[in-house]
């Protein structure tokens, strides 16, 4: 269920929506009955209990109605409200899920997003067309082992009710960690996050060689393995740049097609090689056959087949069988937060601002107008290389950077 479709006289609600939709009745203090969405019925009954102990009386006095399908009583997420008092209270409903889109003398009319929407709504004092319009943020999420990068991103896309979300680096299932996720605004700056160097835990299995270099892939040669070789000494012989095989299970396309293709379609084809840097690594424990490493390496590096390498230098085959992204960039895990503690609004936000390491200058109203239309103007501001620039009124207008005297559109975000 999308909470957060945005229904106004330019936006007609889509007829596949009621394929999700389910009602509730409520009896309001009149004795009328009122139809709502479920989820957004039972908010606001918690937060009418809740507002009840203030001694603020709310009440429904009108909700589900489709007759009209471009106004969001068609959704049965907008609801009219009454109130006994002139407290504020659109911090109570946002906690709640709800944000005010309209006050009259008569109603309050309240429409339910979500806590995460309403939260980020309230805090910016925005309407649910400006929260479209003018979001971006960035989240470090910690992927969960067992679901894909692209599963993260459509539950992001699902909480925030939106359709602009990405990711500045793939994990496998196998693997946990970070995951830097772009939403919004925030999409056009990916490239700006996308790190040099990421930081890795990882397990390996030693006398097992699978087809897809990890232990989720079929085992297609075993050996022995020399309890007696120095695990640390092999692995500090990496430090530093080697040539390295791309695995044949990646996304890393030949001739238009993809790796993983070719190996599901049992098509050979030679694997390319890519320069790789191992800036740091160093063992954690070790067990009879299994140990765990740490390393930092440069963008680019398969885990996967470092262990394959790291396998070959210990004269025995090696299989990775877990692998945890503890940094990127300037993301660590200590900075993330989990889908779970995202859908319960307990997470840490990054504003665009946050997250870029080059000057925010906020223009008056003459320059505002110019970079918000993209004009090239003068560098009257000491830039060295790029400058995000802000109106008058703290809206984001865009990235510019340097050419020769003047400053030119980067990346425009109006």
């Amino acid at each position: 269920m999308n909470y957060v479709v945005l229904i106004n006289k330019n936006n007609k609600i889509k007829e596949s929506f009621y394929k999700y939709l389910e009602l509730d009745n409520y009896l309001n203090l009149h004795g009328e009955n009122i139809l709502a969405e479920k989820v957004c019925l039972s908010c606001f009954i918690k937060l009418q209990e809740e507002l009840k102990n203030k001694n603020i009386i709310i009440d429904i006095i009108k909700g589900y109605d489709d007759s009209d399908k471009y106004i969001d009583y068609c959704s049965g997420l907008g609801l009219n409200i009454t109130i006994n008092s002139d407290l504020d209270i659109s911090l109570d409903l946002s906690k709640y899920g709800f944000i005010i889109s309209e006050k009259r003398l008569e109603f309050i009319h309240i429409r339910y997003v979500g806590r995460v929407v309403a939260s980020i709504i309230y805090k910016n004092n925005w309407t649910l067309e400006e929260y479209f319009k003018y979001f971006g943020g960035v989240l470090i999420v910690n992927k969960e082992v067992g679901v894909t990068s692209r599963d993260v991103v459509n539950d992001i896309c699902h909480i925030f009710g939106l359709k602009k979300v990405g990711h500045t680096g793939t994990l496998d299932p196998l693997a946990s960690g970070v995951l830097v996720i772009t939403m919004g605004q925030a999409n056009k700056i990916g490239e700006l996050l996308t790190s040099t160097y990421k930081e890795y835990e990882a397990g390996v299995l030693m006398g097992v060689l699978t087809d897809t270099l990890d232990i989720t892939g079929k085992i297609i040669n075993s050996s022995s393995v020399n309890m007696g070789i120095n695990i640390s000494d092999v692995l500090d012989s990496f430090k530093g740049s080697y040539m390295q095989e791309v695995p044949i299970y990646s996304a890393v396309k030949i001739n238009g097609k993809k790796l993983y293709d070719y190996a599901r379609s049992g098509e050979s084809v030679e694997l390319p090689k890519r320069k790789v840097n191992i800036s740091d690594i160093s063992l954690i424990s070790s067990d009879n056959d299994t140990f765990t490493f740490k390393t930092c390496v440069s963008k680019g590096t398969y885990i996967r087949s470092l262990i394959r390498d790291i396998g070959n230098k210990l004269d025995c085959y090696a299989t990775m069988t877990s692998l945890i992204r503890t940094k990127q960039g300037k993301f660590s895990l200590e900075n993330s937060n989990t889908i779970d503690e995202i859908r319960d609004n307990n997470y840490s936000l990054y504003s665009i601002e946050d997250v870029i390491d080059f000057p925010v200058v906020k223009l008056d109203k003459e320059n505002s107008y110019l970079v918000s239309n993209g004009v090239i103007i003068t560098n009257t501001f000491n830039i060295k290389d790029k400058v995000l620039f802000k109106s008058y009124d703290d809206k984001l207008l865009g990235i510019y950077e340097v050419d020769v005297d003047k400053l030119k559109t980067w990346k425009n975000f109006r």
